[in-house]
């Protein structure tokens, strides 16, 4: 099995010079060391460089891997441009999503560094799994109170109080009233669909 480095091709090629810069900038947004970003992207750090120098053209695996390093697309690795975001989201145009027993509505724009959420919680929905996953998190308590576990300490939150962690720190989120929670939700992960981003693994307990 080819590792993506062995797939990266030698030779000139048209908008490659455009191609590397977007990869040098792609990896300082994500704040990664030239060593850092190679070794998650299974590449060797010289690879990277000759890359981000425009000395290699880059094949279609090791774009994949790159962009999963960012967290971003090859659309953008390749430089493409798309829409800008609408600045207002409508109350109209959120639309409700359902997963393992929470409902979302979309609170921000998609293709943004945050991801911005409405979520109602129900008693009883979740409370045993632990979430751990990259980037940082933004909890606001609209209605009933959140029971918010962050490591081993438990914290109760009501109406007006938030809360902001490193989100891989294992945290645990539920109602502690019967009927459910409701609270806005950001988060700094790139493209994470919902049900990614909200549910974490099942290790059982309770908070």
């Amino acid at each position: 099995m080819s590792s993506p480095e062995s797939d990266v091709s030698a030779g000139p090629a048209a908008g490659l010079p455009a191609m590397a810069s977007q990869l040098r900038v792609l990896r300082r947004r994500a704040s990664l060391t030239l060593e850092a970003a190679a070794r998650a992207a299974g590449l060797s750090p010289a690879h990277l460089s000759r890359l981000e120098t425009g000395q290699r053209q880059p094949s279609l695996p090791v774009l994949l891997a790159l962009a999963r390093t960012y967290g971003t697309t090859v659309s953008e690795l390749l430089g493409e441009r798309t829409p800008d975001p609408d600045a207002v989201v409508r109350a109209a145009d959120m639309e409700a999503t359902r997963a393992g027993g929470w409902t979302y509505w979309q609170a921000g724009s998609p293709g943004r560094g945050m991801q911005a959420l409405r979520v109602h919680v129900p008693h009883g929905s979740q409370g045993d799994i632990v979430r751990v996953h990259p980037g940082e998190e933004w909890l606001y308590v609209l209605r009933g109170r959140l029971r918010l576990r962050l490591g081993d300490t438990t914290h109760l939150l009501g109406p007006g109080d938030s809360a902001h962690f490193d989100s891989l720190t294992p945290h645990r989120i539920a109602a502690e009233d019967p009927d459910g929670l409701e609270l806005l939700f950001v988060h700094t992960l790139l493209q994470s669909p919902t049900a990614t981003l909200c549910l974490g693994p099942h290790t059982g307990g309770t908070p």
